[in-house]
């Protein structure tokens, strides 16, 4: 068959692929898709599911993408399954199929322990399971996770995070018993201890007891100890959701999940299973790669393709309270004959292992806690060759990068997307020339992120070779041009190019440098020669439109204003014939200002106390905020005042593009700070930071950075921020692109501004610092300058000429320019009060 009706009962991260990998290989909607979700929100990162205790939401961990011919049934669960008539009964209806897809995924096993039913005992598996755990742990002191293994860590993090002293009971004699060795185990349970989680190990519980108001209050181990819990999280393992297809009379695999063959088909052969409630020659797997690769072979099947399962890669590399732990292949050294080679080093606390043939000269798998750099490489290279010798793998050494070139073609680079190191040489092959390139080709990177290093080294491998200078005049990059002009103490352009550079200089050099002049406090940018390295809207101080005429946007800092200020800008509207628009950054904009009409414009907004807002620079444009505590009733914090100090903290701060900012009172986020350069967002003890957010063209939402943060606490993280950003980043690179193409990312971001793993904070901070006491209004200043003053006129020759192709008609009772309702190709003008041909084409699903 190819085509008819699929239901895919489940919409987890594998029911989601899979109707994204179909419609990829469908774009004719031969199948016409239904989806049925037990859960009332669509598909989220499970992978991610404790990024929820630092501050992210379900839109933040959201992948469901809509589709057409895709309906999607929320709160819809399936009861059973009719095979002889081909339909899926659910709690409101039927579905005839010509193909089923069972994705139900897995449930959380709980032991048969007494006590398990008393309130304050949770699992950790959905969205609802979170919010009921942070609910209930407040104003309770201590909890305890029942599992050490990968969940059971998440749990135990997110218990200290939200402020209850932990502990951890497992079975095994080490932590992580399905990834990590012993030696391994021993250095991972160090660093978890360090953080005053408290680790039993190697003990069962036997019962949990509940205190005086019935609730959970203390584990009963099997060696007689006792551990107090107010709050109990169960974390020891799963179970496949088989129970469907049990009742449906399918094949079920000996330790449970749907029996599939190689290509994910059960024993009807109008029924496919993928994820982890399908056991795949018995076997069912805990991981979302190998339910991806599921996934794609159903997808491809449904199409007339012959995809068949390629096997589970089970290598694994996260971030556990902290600490980067990897393990990959036969992690545990269970070939007949094979050698181990590891490497401890206490100091550092770094311990690393690899499991290798009986000749050494295949590497099998391995184990890395403390350090997992090496872990891309390393993972694609399992089942060849090593890439470099063993100790100067696991020591660390630059031959990890420069072996990435040597891998082989068959190499699995990216395992969540199945991406091969000729998936990637053809894509560089074919034009992509960067790791964005390569992800929106690709997919590779686009997961769980941890193959990004290896692309940067298969770029290099390839010899693409990306010029680092800033153009023709300078062959060094911006980062390097502003670290020149810093550390000699450069104050001219003539100067920079002369010992620095060549030529003359160009469009693309000169407001580089003028930027970079001007964030090191070089004086007012229209001064000597730095007037002339200006572009357009610099050179006077506002931004030219399309009619030649300029807008002015006083700064409002956090959008709050007087009666008396909104009044004047009421009145210097009107005087002058300009146009009023309120702007999405909470300011007010007035358009239409000839050249020679600015300082007389400024001179009226000055005299009521305003400056300049810099909307006409790369420089901090606005900070947003809510009424937050004072005025709201769900406000947690004083946003507006917080929003206020921070705009006339980085007011004129110039920078490679334009930040800006926004604070939010409470979670609710009014403000839309995780669409910002920098976001602030309350919290009931603080504020959380986000970084890296952007509008515009690419929208992107914010990372979280820090939690909980006290003001002081968040300013100095902001300062050093936006100070690093400006000292490191290229030209017209936004902060979010900034961060994406930083080796390391967030992390290396939070160890630079954080731990000052480079030295640099006091230099940060003290930058800042120069700022802030050199801050001066640059229309003030102007204004108080007769040579400044002499450049504002529209002819050279004539200086008290006005420019008379600057004119305007009215519309909705206030100037435009003449003919601008007709400057765009193709725009229709709309008349209020009849009917408008919108021209929308016809949408059909």
């Amino acid at each position: 068959m190819t085509g008819g009706n699929v239901v895919v009962i489940g919409n987890g991260m594998v029911g989601q692929r899979f109707v994204d990998a179909l419609r990829a290989r469908d774009p004719q909607q031969r199948w016409r898709v239904t989806v049925l979700a037990e859960e009332s929100r669509p598909a989220y990162d499970r992978v991610r599911l404790s990024a929820y205790f630092d501050g992210a939401d379900e839109e933040d961990l959201n992948l469901h993408t809509p589709h057409d011919g895709v309906r999607l049934r929320l709160g819809e669960a399936a009861t059973g399954v009719d095979r002889s008539r081909r339909v899926v009964t659910t709690t409101s209806g039927e579905y005839p199929y010509d193909v089923l897809v069972f994705a139900t995924g897995s449930y959380p096993f709980v032991p048969p322990v007494p006590g398990t039913d008393l309130s304050g005992v949770f699992v950790y598996r959905t969205l609802d399971d979170l919010a009921a755990i942070r609910r209930y742990a407040k104003d309770r002191r201590t909890g305890a996770v029942i599992g050490g293994g990968l969940l059971g860590l998440e749990a135990a993090n997110a218990l200290r995070l939200l402020g209850l002293t932990t502990s951890v009971v497992e079975f095994a004699p080490r932590l992580m018993p399905v990834q990590v060795d012993t030696a391994g185990g021993a250095m991972l349970r160090r660093y978890v201890e360090e953080l005053d989680v408290t680790c039993h190990l190697g003990v069962a519980t036997t019962a949990l007891r509940p205190g005086a108001d019935g609730a959970v209050a203390t584990l009963e181990l099997a060696d007689g100890a006792l551990i107090e819990a107010d709050l109990v999280v169960v974390a020891a393992g799963i179970r496949p959701r088989d129970e469907l297809a049990r009742a449906a009379g399918l094949d079920i695999g000996p330790r449970g999940g749907v029996l599939v063959d190689d290509a994910c088909r059960t024993s009807d052969e109008r029924i496919y299973a993928v994820g982890e409630c399908a056991a795949v020659d018995g076997t069912c797997y805990g991981l979302v790669a190998p339910g991806y690769a599921m996934a794609e072979v159903v997808a491809d099947r449904l199409v007339g393709g012959a995809a068949t399962f390629p096997g589970a890669d089970t290598a694994t590399k996260l971030k556990l309270l902290g600490v980067d732990v990897a393990s990959f292949g036969d992690a545990h050294g269970t070939t007949p004959g094979c050698l181990d080679v590891t490497w401890t080093d206490p100091a550092c606390r770094v311990y690393a292992k690899l499991v290798l043939s009986d000749d050494a000269s295949t590497l099998l798998g391995g184990v890395l806690v403390g350090d997992a750099s090496a872990y891309p490489t390393l993972r694609a290279s399992v089942g060849g060759p090593l890439p470099a010798a063993p100790l100067a793998l696991l020591a660390g050494d630059d031959a990890v990068g420069a072996s990435a070139g040597a891998l082989p073609a068959t190499a699995q680079v990216c395992s969540c997307n199945a991406v091969t190191r000729a998936d990637i040489d053809s894509a560089i092959a074919d034009g992509c020339a960067d790791v964005p390139a390569l992800k929106a080709c690709t997919r590779a990177g686009t997961s769980c992120g941890s193959c990004v290093p290896m692309l940067k080294q298969l770029l290099d491998a390839a010899g693409v070779v990306q010029s680092k200078a800033l153009c023709e005049h300078f062959d060094v990059s911006r980062q390097e041009l502003f670290d020149i002009v810093r550390v000699r103490g450069i104050k001219t352009f003539s100067r920079l190019i002369s010992e620095h550079g060549r030529g003359r200089g160009c469009d693309i050099c000169k407001p580089v440098v003028a930027s970079i002049l001007a964030s090191l406090g070089n004086g007012h940018i229209l001064d000597g020669e730095q007037a002339s390295l200006q572009d357009t809207n610099d050179h006077f101080l506002a931004n030219l439109q399309r009619d030649g005429s300029y807008s002015v946007v006083p700064r409002i800092p956090g959008g709050e204003i007087t009666p008396e200020k909104l009044i004047v800008i009421g009145e210097v509207a009107r005087d002058f014939n300009l146009y009023t628009k309120i702007t999405g950054g909470q300011r007010i904009d007035l358009f239409g200002a000839r050249v020679d009409q600015l300082p007389q414009i400024w001179r009226r907004l000055v005299d009521a106390g305003f400056e300049s807002g810099h909307a006409y620079g790369k420089a901090l444009r606005t900070v947003k905020s809510c009424v937050g505590s004072t005025w709201c009733r769900y406000g947690v914090q004083d946003s507006v005042g917080l929003a206020v100090a921070l705009e006339l903290r980085y007011r004129g701060l110039r920078a490679p593009h334009k930040i800006k900012s926004a604070v939010s009172g409470c979670a609710r986020e009014c403000a839309e700070a995780r669409s910002k350069d920098f976001g602030v967002i309350a919290t009931e003890t603080g504020w959380n930071l986000y970084v890296g957010g952007n509008g515009g063209f690419r929208p992107r939402h914010a990372d979280l950075f820090a939690t909980d943060l006290s003001t002081e606490a968040l300013i100095t993280l902001i300062d050093r921020f936006l100070m690093y950003y400006i000292r490191t980043a290229d030209r017209l690179q936004r902060t979010a692109a900034w961060i994406e193409a930083m080796d390391g990312g967030l992390d290396h971001l939070r160890s630079v501004i954080v731990d000052d793993s480079l030295g640099l904070c006091a230099e940060l901070d003290a930058a800042m610092a120069r700022h802030v006491a050199s801050y001066s209004d640059e229309w003030r200043d102007v204004l108080a300058d007769a040579d400044r003053l002499r450049r504002f006129t529209s002819f050279v020759n004539a200086p008290d000429v006005p420019d008379p192709s600057i004119t305007f008609v009215t519309e909705r009772g206030q100037p435009v320019p003449v003919g601008g309702q007709q400057a765009t190709p193709g725009r229709q003008p709309v008349t209020l009060g009849q009917p408008v041909a919108l021209g929308l084409p016809e949408v059909r699903r």
